[in-house]
């Protein structure tokens, strides 16, 4: 187990009953425990040439950024729609009730770019597998897919086609 699991806090009924949320918040307030799950989702993919680092809304801001600062690449948002300011291209996919669209910028990323995908959870495995068709359709490589967090009982991995995927905490 990853030395910063500690730090995960489960909220029960969030954001609706049944639901236990992952909370990161704890793991985030504690500079060290940050870093260290900064430097354990780059170093995989340190000799990877990667040029861009895309995080999904909105935690993987917050994890995405400091990574591509790690790995010297840029660092491109992905957001809900009507969020970004220049013109966008999307990618609708399916959630367990109903659907949802994501959104980048039309010039984010293009043939030759290598990409690593950051998020804080990995879960069904559905917001992920929309970044990643949404990177393809761009012409840019992914090279790998990169979470804090993966809750295996969900089975998201199997959504994520044959992509390296780095994930330092996992939930059964």
């Amino acid at each position: 187990m990853h030395p910063t699991a500690s730090l995960l806090r489960d909220v029960p009924d969030f954001p609706e009953p049944g639901v236990v949320f992952k909370d990161i918040t704890p793991m985030l307030d504690d500079a060290e425990a940050f870093g260290t799950v900064v430097r354990d989702l780059a170093a995989p993919f340190a000799d990877q040439g990667v040029t861009h680092v895309v995080g999904i809304e909105s935690r993987g801001f917050i994890m995405g950024a400091p990574v591509a600062l790690a790995l010297g690449a840029g660092f491109i948002p992905v957001r809900k729609p009507g969020k970004l300011p220049y013109t966008t291209v999307s990618q609708s996919y399916d959630l367990e009730y109903g659907s949802d669209t994501i959104e980048m910028h039309v010039d984010a990323v293009g043939p030759g770019d290598r990409v690593l995908i950051v998020d804080d959870v990995i879960a069904t495995g559905g917001t992920a597998s929309a970044t990643l068709q949404l990177v393809r359709a761009q012409g840019a490589e992914v090279v790998g897919i990169a979470a804090y967090v993966e809750l295996s009982f969900l089975s998201g991995r199997d959504h994520l086609d044959d992509v390296p995927i780095v994930t330092l905490v996992h939930v059964d």
